[in-house]
């Protein structure tokens, strides 16, 4: 089962890096297209987030279920970063971006959206970051 869970991060990981770089392609065409520079990076930066992560995956020594609950943040936590940042260049909207959204805002439901969504990427990322770093340090001598 590790090594199925390796691979599909390292699938995931690939995947995303290529929506990054199909967002580059458009980035454009966005409402904010500054915005959608910093949406082609981070999927571009988050594919390769995963691809190490994927790469380093049998050195994380957790239980069973932390490791799930380290698997699905990071997952989400790099998608949903991709795509928070892509509907803020779609919407233009300037929630938790003000350097990259100067002069552009969206409705006030599209600031909300993409708030609250890039709150949940930071705690997501976050809790991945801390369970992997626990999980890499078990075993090991610091």
């Amino acid at each position: 089962m590790m090594v199925e869970l390796r691979r599909r991060l390292l699938w995931h990981g690939m995947f995303l890096f290529l929506l990054g770089l199909g967002v580059g392609l458009v980035e454009p065409q966005f409402s904010n297209p500054r915005m959608g520079l910093a949406a082609h990076l981070e999927g571009v930066m988050n594919g390769t987030f995963l691809l190490a992560i994927g790469a380093a995956w049998t050195e994380v020594r957790l239980g069973a279920r932390t490791k799930a609950v380290a698997y699905w943040t990071v997952l989400y936590g790099t998608y949903a970063n991709w795509a928070f940042t892509t509907l803020a260049a779609v919407f233009g909207t300037a929630a938790m971006s003000p350097i990259t959204a100067a002069g552009y805002s969206g409705a006030p439901w599209q600031e909300s959206l993409v708030t609250l969504g890039f709150v949940s990427v930071g705690l997501s990322i976050v809790v991945a970051s801390l369970l992997l770093l626990w999980g890499f340090s078990r075993g090991a001598k610091v």
